[in-house]
Order: C-alpha cells, then sequence, then structure tokens
C-alpha cells in the first residue's frame, strides 16, 4: 500500500470551510464548534446547505444533491485551506456518485476532517485523489465541543503535527508484536457496506487497520467482520488497532469477537486506542506510514500528519 500525499498544515488566519455530507446538524452545537475554530485564529465558512434538513428522510442533512455540491464547491475554493465535516450519521454514500471527482483532484491537496459516516469518504479520497486525510472529531460533534482533550489534540494535528506523532494506548495487546503499514480504515460497519462500490480500495493489504463503531449489536458486529474475511479484503493487513465501541455491548463480548473473528490473521492487534465515538477523541492520519507496537501500545507515525 503506498503512501499518500500529505496536505501542508494550517496556519493561523487560514480559511476552513464546514459542510455537512451525511446528517442534519444541530444549530446550536456548530456555532459551538465554530467558535472554538475562530479561537484557533482560523476563519470558518459554512457551506451553504449545511443547516439543511431533507423533506422525506430526515436522517439526512438536505438533498443529496446539495450535500454534494456544498463538498464540490467547498473544496475547488482556492481560498479554502481545509474542508470540515459538521457531523457523520448517513449519507454520504448517497451522494459520493455526484461528485465530479476529476475537478477535486484537479483542485489539489486539502485538509480534510472527519470520521463515523465519513469513512466512506475518506476511502475515496484515498483510491481517487491519493490523499492523506484526518481520522478525527467533527466541528458540531458533541465529543468535540465538550471535550478540551479532542479540541486539543485536533488542533495540534492542524497546526503542530510533529508534536503528535506518537499515540498511547489505554488497553493491552490482543495479540502481541509489531507492525509496519499505512494508516486507514474508520468505522467498521462503513468499511463493510463501502465493499464493491468504486471508492472502496480493493483490499486492506499492506495496512494497519482502525476499526471502531457505535451503537452495534455483536452479531452485527460479527456480521461485518465476517463480511470483511470473506471477500479477502482483510488479506495482508499488516496490524489492527482497535478505538471506541461506544453503545455497544459490554466490551469483554467485543473483545472476544476481535480475537475470535481476527485473531487468525496473524497480525499484532492493539485496543482501546482512543479514536472514534468516544469523549476525548484522538485524531488520526490515514494514508500516513506508521508502526505499531501492541506490546508497548504505541502508534508511532514515520511522518508528520500534515506537510
Amino acid at each position: 500500500m503506498k503512501e499518500l500525499v500529505r496536505p501542508r498544515r494550517l496556519a493561523p488566519g487560514a480559511r476552513v470551510a464546514v459542510v455537512a455530507p451525511s446528517g442534519p446538524v444541530p444549530e446550536e452545537r456548530l456555532q459551538v464548534g465554530l467558535d472554538i475554530l475562530r479561537g484557533w485564529d482560523l476563519d470558518p465558512v459554512v457551506a451553504p446547505h449545511v443547516l439543511d434538513r431533507h423533506g422525506t428522510f430526515d436522517y439526512l442533512a438536505g438533498t443529496d444533491a446539495d450535500r454534494a455540491a456544498d463538498l464540490q464547491s467547498a473544496w475547488c475554493d482556492p481560498s479554502v485551506d481545509a474542508v470540515l465535516c459538521a457531523r457523520g450519521g448517513y449519507g454520504v454514500q448517497r451522494m459520493a456518485e455526484l461528485l465530479d471527482w476529476d475537478a477535486l483532484r484537479a483542485a489539489g491537496p486539502k485538509v480534510f476532517l472527519g470520521f463515523s459516516d465519513i469513512t466512506a469518504l475518506h476511502e475515496a479520497f484515498a483510491t481517487r485523489l491519493g490523499l492523506v486525510t484526518l481520522h478525527g472529531p467533527m466541528a458540531a460533534g458533541i465529543d468535540f465541543v465538550k471535550n478540551a482533550r479532542a479540541q486539543e489534540h485536533l488542533r495540534a494535528t492542524l497546526f503542530e503535527p510533529e508534536s503528535v506523532r506518537t499515540l498511547t494506548s489505554a488497553g493491552s495487546a490482543l495479540v502481541p508484536g509489531r507492525a509496519r503499514g499505512v494508516l486507514l480504515g474508520g468505522c467498521l460497519s462503513l468499511l463493510a457496506a463501502d465493499l464493491g462500490t468504486p471508492h472502496a480500495r480493493p483490499s486492506a493489504r499492506g495496512g494497519l487497520l482502525c476499526l471502531e463503531d457505535v451503537g452495534e449489536e455483536t452479531y452485527r458486529l460479527d456480521r461485518y467482520l465476517t463480511q470483511l474475511l470473506r471477500a479477502g479484503w482483510l488479506d495482508g493487513v499488516t496490524g489492527i488497532l482497535l478505538g471506541s465501541w461506544e453503545r455497544c455491548d459490554p466490551y469483554d463480548r467485543i473483545r472476544a469477537l476481535v480475537l475470535d473473528r481476527l485473531g487468525g490473521l496473524g497480525v499484532p492487534i492493539a485496543e482501546e486506542f482512543g479514536f472514534g465515538h468516544c469523549e476525548a477523541a484522538l485524531t488520526v492520519p490515514f494514508g500516513v506510514p506508521a508502526e505499531l507496537d501492541a506490546g508497548a501500545g504505541t502508534l508511532t507515525l514515520d511522518v508528520p500528519a500534515l506537510a
């Protein structure tokens, strides 16, 4: 798996666009998030349809065409240095084919941030644009606006990425060992749903795979992992990092499932790396080469997340 292009880090005064490719955005939380960004001396601009609601499906932030147009316009605006998602939910897969990927590629690299449903865009930006993206807290996310640790780690990643080149686990090694690879992954259910689409990579070969999810019963997580295994998508993966499993079954059951389904891959597996749907979520750069030491509980980036 090849190393991807790293966008440039942000500097004070940088213009950042906030978009909503997925679910509806609570206006109050958005305003708090914008204030935090302004406090970092960023200049946030809100895309036209961020606060829209779909007329029929209230789980969508506006129509597919409008959500795609907001993302397209923000990315292709030369005055914009970063595109930050307001929240996840569901909706990216409905609008991914509406994006003009040639135009996005021509616009050149810039910072892209999000997680959860945005997993599908992380995959697409890797396969279609060859870009490093940031899996991290979103502008209107409750885990961002109310948590200083999440804010500070994201701020450091954006402005001083060399200061956050090592992430430390709060858990243990499910399978000990060391592994090197290029970081990828995200929300498990979205990775499974992305299989076979035009934007999904053919496999995780050569990658350090980050996995997390939220609100899923164990049998559903089993189904997603089994689907990835049966599809051969996990063949050649070098190591696995687990994030949060908020509102899932008790964690002992999740741990047992991961060992049952993934232990046979024979690669290091480390838990509780603090990314995903959790308080104090850390920002992880996808597309950057790194080393996992499962026994020590560390992930060390070869290079800073941003150039």
